[in-house]
């Protein structure tokens, strides 16, 4: 690693005694075309926080080949899946915005939703340890908007020109191409430990956050701060959110191990069998608006990406909803070729001087053309509007459109002797908003209101409940296990003594290290108010849009069944029935049931609770029937509600299973529906052999 001394010295010494040039040294960091880099931490821009500026050859470059290094698949949120709908204004804003889709409560517009992995290639799997993307394509009649955020409200890094770095850190590692689609290695915790400002999103990756039950059950954020710009052009800044109908839902870290086994398509399985079913999934989309003078009073700079604003402090006004109603009828024509793009906004809406979205603003149209092939991707029908689109741009490949007309530049005058009438820019279109920038100079800086790195990840840990701490901390301490480097070890928890002494002291034990020092923080932390907003299990989920798996054998209980059956109907509760073998059962009637699975293909990991409806004969048999045992052994060590009839006590004993509130015989079918969204946490001590 280059000191800045070296460093230093490397640049002074490029020119010999007599003026001579010299080659930069082995270790000098240098653009493709071997000049110097003095700072690689920082955007060139306009003043201490002002925009980034399109002249720093630096920025661009880097960004430019890192946008370039994979083809055609994406570099970053490669695997994903989307679905059709529609968006709908519940609360107009006009006095905040003048977009079109704000305006009036009940107007409409299509989306494309698309949700997906960020570190994984296509092939991965669904169910890693990641952040989650979350971008939504407004097709208005003022042209495409997209929000193109993730299911966490901040970012690992504050400035653009980091970006590449982080995703080359978190990617398999270079000399030997794994791990897939894992942060829990070498590189990646090099790179944050020595990145303080990550520590946030860090503390968010290692939560349950990182480990969606559903993509129909995790929050979505636009991360950066934006603006709102109304008719009369005054400015607003924006926080967008979106908050699910169908609450919060996360899996345990051994639940998503075992899915990804039984199920790597588990979560755009989930999205596409829900719409599939009618079942369809809505969020609201809420705004935190503010202005200057609130800005300036906060312990933190609403432009730093890697910090939030607490609903607490600030609550989210629910302005509209969205519905995902149609699945793709081609995965690759829609889902895969979709192109989003932070810079695609409309009048009414607008950017800030974010560092990190500056950087994105350019980065998404240079990916998009490196992927798709052509400058005009907008012109495949999932990217195109839905309005009417016209400019003097021609040509390229893959061009579809035949414009008419024999001028091909603005301003022509041959509009004045007959020709067609070209397209021309009008008064009423995107204005920028006029911002201005405190301080005029050019500078590679990163502003001192962006310094604390450890404030808001101490809010984020400490506003978790107790249980919630316990999988941060377990999280760590998986996480560096992997790592071979110890000194990484000891430099993650040095941050993690700033954050949290206990955080630190626990994670420390479950390593078997000795605490180190603690890290220096280049800006002291302060005890933030806690935020409830923050903790997934402070939130009560409903219990529509879960799933029972029903275990059922020759001899089962018609009646209870069919009660059952009706009652998670009735509820908005999915169910599959699971048996010995994928032909059916006779029931106690003598008829004969289908089943959705057979018990080896369907473990209980991939539902939210399970029934066991068993002939106690049949019972004994399923008792040396490893995948039945497994069955109910992981709902019980997974926490889950385990409903059954009785006849089912031999297997629950082979299984080690104790009767607890979530272990019962099922009375009226109520008493397990009722708890299908639930976890028993307090089994989770007996289960780990903690009590």
């Amino acid at each position: 690693m280059v000191t800045k001394k070296s460093a230093t010295a490397s640049n002074q010494d490029s020119l010999g005694q007599g003026g001579e040039l010299h080659q930069s040294g082995p270790n000098s960091m240098t653009t493709n075309h071997g000049v110097p880099i003095s700072d690689n931490q920082n955007s060139l821009r306009l003043g201490v926080r002002g925009p980034t500026l399109l002249e720093d050859f630096v920025l661009r470059e880097k960004i430019f080949h890192f946008d370039h290094e994979r083809i055609p698949e994406r570099i970053v949120h490669a695997r994903g899946t989307g679905a059709h709908g529609y968006f709908e204004c519940t609360q107009a804003i006009p006095e905040l915005t003048q977009a079109v889709v704000f305006q009036q409560a009940g107007h409409r517009v299509p989306v494309f939703c698309r949700f997906s992995t960020v570190a994984g290639s296509k092939g991965s799997k669904d169910t890693p340890r990641d952040v989650r993307g979350f971008a939504v394509k407004f097709y208005t009649e003022q042209g495409n908007w997209d929000l193109v955020g993730n299911n966490m409200p901040v970012f690992f890094i504050q400035d653009a020109i980091k970006f590449p770095d982080l995703i080359h850190a978190v990617k398999p590692e270079a000399d030997r191409g794994f791990p897939q689609a894992a942060s829990a290695h070498d590189t990646f915790w090099d790179f944050v430990s020595l990145m303080p400002e990550s520590l946030h999103t860090v503390m968010w990756l290692m939560s349950d956050r990182a480990l969606p039950r559903s993509f129909r059950m995790m929050q979505g954020f636009g991360v950066h701060t934006f603006r709102f710009v109304n008719e009369k052009g005054k400015s607003h800044f924006v926080k967008f959110h979106w908050k699910p109908k169908q609450g919060m839902q996360s899996t345990l870290w051994d639940e998503a191990v075992k899915i990804s086994g039984a199920d790597s398509d588990y979560l755009r399985r989930d999205l596409y069998e829900a719409i599939q079913s009618g079942s369809f999934p809505e969020w609201e989309l809420g705004v935190q608006v503010f202005d200057q003078k609130w800005a300036d009073k906060q312990d933190y700079d609403v432009l730093d990406a890697t910090k939030l604003i607490p609903e607490e402090s600030l609550p989210v006004k629910i302005v509209g909803r969205m519905v995902l109603d149609r699945y793709p009828d081609n995965f690759f024509a829609e889902t895969e070729q979709v192109a989003f793009l932070p810079s695609n906004i409309i009048p009414g809406i607008d950017f800030t001087d974010d560092p990190l979205l500056q950087g994105r603003l350019f980065s998404y149209l240079d990916t998009q053309k490196s992927r798709l092939g052509t400058v005009n991707f907008h012109q495949i029908p999932i990217n195109a509007p839905r309005c009417p689109f016209s400019n003097m741009q021609r040509d390229g490949m893959m061009q579809t459109q035949v414009p008419k007309g024999r001028a091909t530049y603005e301003p022509n005058s041959l509009d004045e002797v007959g020709e067609s009438l070209g397209p021309r820019a009008q008064p009423d279109g995107f204005r920028t908003f006029p911002s201005t920038v405190d301080d005029g100079a050019k500078l590679r800086v990163r502003a001192e209101s962006f310094a604390d790195h450890y404030s808001q990840a101490r809010m984020f840990y400490r506003s978790q409940s107790e249980v919630e701490q316990e999988h941060v901390i377990a999280g760590l301490v998986f996480e560096l296990s992997k790592v071979q480097l110890n000194h990484v070890r000891l430099r993650v928890l040095s941050h993690m003594r700033v954050i949290d002494e206990d955080l630190a002291k626990r994670a420390a034990q479950g390593l078997g290290l000795d605490l180190p020092p603690a890290a220096k923080p280049a800006s002291k932390p302060i005890d933030m108010p806690l935020s409830k907003a923050l903790s997934i299990l402070a939130q009560q989920p409903p219990i529509a849009g879960r799933t029972l798996g029903i275990l059922v054998t020759d001899g089962a209980d018609k009646g209870l069944l069919e009660l059952l059956l009706a009652g998670a109907q009735e509820a908005g509760v999915a169910v599959k029935l699971i048996a010995p073998q994928v032909g059916g059962v006779k029931l106690s009637d003598g008829s004969h049931r289908a089943a959705d699975e057979k018990i080896a293909g369907a473990p209980s990991v991939l539902f939210d609770a399970v029934a066991l409806l068993l002939d106690q004969e049949q019972a004994l048999k399923l008792c040396t029937n490893k995948a039945a045992v497994d069955f109910v052994a992981d709902a019980y060590g997974h926490l889950k509600a385990i409903g059954h009839d009785g006849g089912a006590k031999p297997l629950l004993d082979r299984a080690g299973v104790s009767a607890d509130k979530g272990v019962f015989v099922i009375k009226t079918g109520d008493d397990l529906l009722s708890k299908v969204a639930s976890r028993f946490w307090e089994r989770r001590h007996q289960v780990d052999g903690t009590a």
